[in-house]
C-alpha cells in the first residue's frame, strides 16, 4: 500500500512538471506563427540556446527522466489496479461515475507517448545528430524542418489525434495528481477543477493551432 502511494505521488509530481513543460514548450513554438523570414531566425536561435544552455540541458535530463518515470509509473499501477480488482475490474459500473477519459487514461497516455517517439525522432534527433543546414546566422535550421513536416495533410492529422489524447489525458490527470499530493481541499473541488479543465483546453488548443497555421499557410 505505502509503495502504491509512493508511485502515485511520483507520478502526480513528474505529470505536474510536465504540465509546466508543455507551457514553456508552447510559448517557444509560439514564435512559428511569426512572419516567416522572423520566425526561421528567432525560432532557430530560441532553439541553439536551448541546445547548448548548461542549466536548460539539466532540466532537459530531469524532463526526460520524467517521461520515463511516468510513464513506467502509470503502467505498473495500471497492472495493480486490475489485478487486485480482478473480473470485477472489467464487469463494474464506473461508467456511470466517471468520465471515460479519466477510464482510459492508459490508452490516451499510450498515445501520446507513441507520438513522443515519433516527434524525438522527426525533430530531436535529426537536431542533435543530424546534418542540418544553417540559416544566415549560422544556427542549425529547425525551422525549416518542422514547417515542411506541418506541409503535409497526413502529418497535420496525427499530430492533432496526439494532441486531443493529451487533452484528454490532462482533463483527468491535473485534477488527479493536485489530489495525489495532498492538495486535494472540498472546499475548492470546483476550482482545481475549473483550471484543470481551462488548462487543458488551452494546451490542446494552443498545440493544434500551430501546425493548422502553418498547413494552412504552406
Amino acid at each position: 500500500m505505502k509503495n502504491s502511494i509512493t508511485r502515485k505521488n511520483l507520478m502526480a509530481l513528474t505529470g505536474l512538471f510536465l504540465c509546466f513543460f508543455l507551457i514553456i514548450h508552447l510559448l517557444g513554438n509560439f514564435q512559428l506563427l511569426l512572419p516567416p523570414e522572423e520566425a526561421q531566425l528567432q525560432y532557430n536561435l530560441y532553439s541553439d540556446f536551448l541546445s547548448n544552455n548548461l542549466v536548460v540541458k539539466i532540466i532537459s535530463y530531469v524532463l526526460y527522466a520524467s517521461i520515463l518515470v511516468h510513464t513506467l509509473d502509470a503502467i505498473y499501477l495500471s497492472i495493480k489496479a486490475k489485478k487486485a480488482k480482478g473480473s470485477s475490474y472489467v464487469k463494474d459500473k464506473r461508467n456511470r461515475a466517471s468520465k471515460w477519459y479519466s477510464r482510459q487514461m492508459m490508452l490516451l497516455g499510450t498515445i501520446v507517448f507513441a507520438f513522443l517517439v515519433i516527434h524525438f525522432k522527426d525533430f530531436w534527433f535529426p537536431y542533435k545528430f543530424g546534418d542540418l543546414s544553417s540559416d544566415i546566422n549560422g544556427n542549425k535550421d529547425l525551422y525549416t524542418l518542422v514547417i515542411v513536416s506541418f506541409q503535409k495533410l497526413w502529418y497535420v492529422i496525427l499530430y492533432a489525434v496526439a494532441i486531443l489524447a493529451l487533452g484528454f489525458h490532462l482533463l483527468h490527470g491535473f485534477f488527479s495528481a493536485i489530489r495525489s499530493i495532498g492538495l486535494y481541499n472540498p472546499t475548492y473541488n470546483r476550482i482545481v477543477k475549473s483550471v484543470g479543465v481551462v488548462f487543458a483546453v488551452a494546451i490542446t488548443l494552443g498545440y493544434f493551432v500551430i501546425p493548422l497555421y502553418i498547413y494552412l499557410n504552406a
